[in-house]
C-alpha cells in the first residue's frame, strides 16, 4: 500500500509546498519527503527558540483546518499514539526536517505503523525543533505546514 500527503504552509509560511509519501515495506514503513519553501535555519536567542531543524509528525485527525494565524490546523489533532507511548516514542514522532536553502529532501524507516494505519491521519511540520522529550508533543511549536494523508490509488 501508498499515501501520500500534500503539504502546504501556514499563512505565515505560505511558500512551502511539498510530498510525503508512505510505502509499505517487509516490517514497517518507508517515509520519503520532499519539501520546498522552508524558513531557514535561524539560532535561537535568549528565551526565542530556534526556527529549524524542523519538528515533523504525523497527528490524529485527518484535517488542516481550524486555528488561526498563531495557531494553525488545529483540527489535526495531537500526535499519532496508538500505542499510548510517551513522547519520544509515539508512532506519528518523525525525524526533524532540516532546511538546505529552503529544500528538504529526506527518506528513512520506520517499524511503528503500516501504511494502513496512518490513512486520513495528517502530517504537520513545526516551526522550531522537537526536543523528544517535553509531554506530550516536544515543544516543537507553532504548526507551520499540513497535509493530510490519502491512499494513493495505482493504476
Amino acid at each position: 500500500m501508498v499515501a501520500i500527503a500534500y503539504i502546504f504552509g501556514s499563512s505565515l509560511y505560505p511558500s512551502i509546498v511539498g510530498t510525503v509519501i508512505f510505502k509499505d515495506v517487509p516490517l514497517g514503513s518507508e517515509v520519503h519527503v520532499s519539501i520546498n519553501g522552508l524558513p531557514d535555519y535561524q539560532p535561537g536567542t535568549g528565551e526565542k527558540p530556534p526556527i529549524g531543524p524542523h519538528g515533523f509528525h504525523i497527528h490524529n485527525k485527518g484535517s488542516c483546518k481550524g486555528g488561526n494565524q498563531d495557531q494553525p490546523f488545529m483540527k489535526a489533532g495531537g500526535h499519532y499514539n496508538i500505542a499510548n507511548q510517551l513522547h519520544g516514542n509515539h508512532a506519528g514522532d518523525l525525524p526533524v526536517i532540516f532546511s538546505n536553502n529552503g529544500y528538504c529532501r529526506m527518506a528513512f524507516f520506520t517499524n511503528k505503523f503500516k501504511v494502513k494505519d496512518i490513512i486520513d491521519k495528517s502530517v504537520i511540520i513545526h516551526e522550531n525543533p522537537d526536543d523528544y522529550r517535553t509531554q506530550p508533543s516536544g515543544n516543537s511549536g507553532k504548526r507551520i505546514a499540513c497535509g493530510v494523508i490519502n491512499k494513493l490509488m495505482m493504476t
